[in-house]
């Protein structure tokens, strides 16, 4: 998610008419002119880009029935005694508007210390304590319903300090969430998928006994500083749920998936798109629509000048061929990054699923 700051662009409106345009998902059949439409389970969460509050914000009233849980994307951890907030961060407006639309409201905390300072916080029981008390005082100045924490720069490896690292990580979490549910909020971690190369900084074990939910991040498998493909596969998941539900509740666990993908050209600059912008591309550049078997993602190559672009993301037909691997391990639910990214068939894929 660290990308996300860098590399998200504020989402393109709706794209009109399209050229060979994604085939329809299919539905359950029923009487003629019938069509039973059962109100969807609160099995969702997703997070709200500051960068696109009013639109985001917008976008998770219209999915409220679905959404248990909004993240907007407000804070910034800059010391232990530090966490700024981005603009807009802790409008009353939009905290009301969710929560009186049933939808719990839990800040995302994010971080893009340099290199080593946040390691020396959470290997210090002082510096850690510091930095617990200042997170609280953030849930304290608004009636939110917890934290969702997303640090990220402690996924290196290699380094010399990444057992006391990842020791120092799993006993902030611990205290953290312990802090949380002292003053009766939820506790929410984010991390990246653990397969056998990667994710290791994370003890999935001490982090899925203390927090309330755990967010893996199942996206950017092929990523823009790799080769062109998926962000995610079917065999992906499997393997990350797999390690997952060994070491963490079930109950405690969501996939987030992604609404969003990369545009890579050989050499240069990788863009981050949208759906919305990943759609509206293609139609201009007059690609047809193309649903990778093997990954199940889409996917088209286009011309720009001398050079030839590959764009992989995902939709609503790219997750209902991803959802069976899901659902087989029974997991809590599933997330999204981000609001207003999304194919609006999406919604109702992860209603059926």
């Amino acid at each position: 998610m660290a990308t996300r700051i860098l590399s998200a662009l504020v989402a393109a409106g709706l794209i009109g008419s399209a050229v060979a345009s994604p085939p329809p998902l299919p539905h359950s059949a029923g009487p003629p002119g019938f069509r039973s439409a059962p109100a969807p389970p609160r099995n969702v969460s997703a997070w709200l880009p500051y960068w696109d509050q009013k639109a985001a914000y917008r976008d998770a009233l219209r999915h409220a029935a679905q959404l248990h849980t909004v993240s907007p994307f407000w804070y910034q951890a800059v010391s232990a005694g530090q966490v700024d907030g981005h603009p807009g961060a802790g409008e009353r407006g939009v905290i009301d508007g969710l929560r009186a639309a049933g939808i719990s409201v839990v800040p995302t905390v994010m971080e893009t210390m340099k290199p080593g300072a946040l390691g020396e916080i959470l290997t210090s029981p002082t510096s850690r304590a510091t930095h617990i008390r200042t997170l609280i005082g953030i849930t304290k100045s608004r009636p939110y319903d917890g934290l969702d924490i997303d640090y990220e720069t402690i996924a290196a490896t290699g380094d010399a300090s990444y057992e006391q690292v990842r020791a120092g990580y799993a006993a902030f979490v611990t205290d953290l969430c312990r802090a949380l549910h002292d003053a009766r909020k939820k506790c929410v971690i984010t991390v990246s998928p653990q397969t056998g190369n990667t994710g290791r900084i994370w003890d999935y074990a001490a982090i899925g006994r203390a927090a309330d939910r755990v967010r893996i991040m199942a996206y950017d498998l092929h990523w823009r500083g790799g080769q062109p493909g998926p962000l995610s596969t079917p065999s992906w998941y499997d393997e990350i749920l797999r390690n997952a539900t060994a070491l963490i509740p079930r109950t405690k666990i969501e996939m987030a998936l992604p609404a969003y993908g990369w545009d890579w050209v050989p050499g240069g600059e990788t863009k981050h798109v949208t759906w919305k912008e990943a759609e509206a591309l293609r139609v201009k550049k007059g690609a047809p629509y193309r649903l990778d078997a093997e990954s199940g993602s889409p996917t088209f190559t286009y011309q720009e000048g001398e050079q030839t672009r590959t764009v992989w993301y995902q939709d609503a037909r790219g997750v209902a061929a991803h959802l069976p691997t899901v659902r087989k391990y029974n997991i809590a639910g599933t997330g999204l990054w981000a609001l207003n990214f999304e194919d609006p068939g999406l919604w109702p894929v992860l209603a059926d699923g």
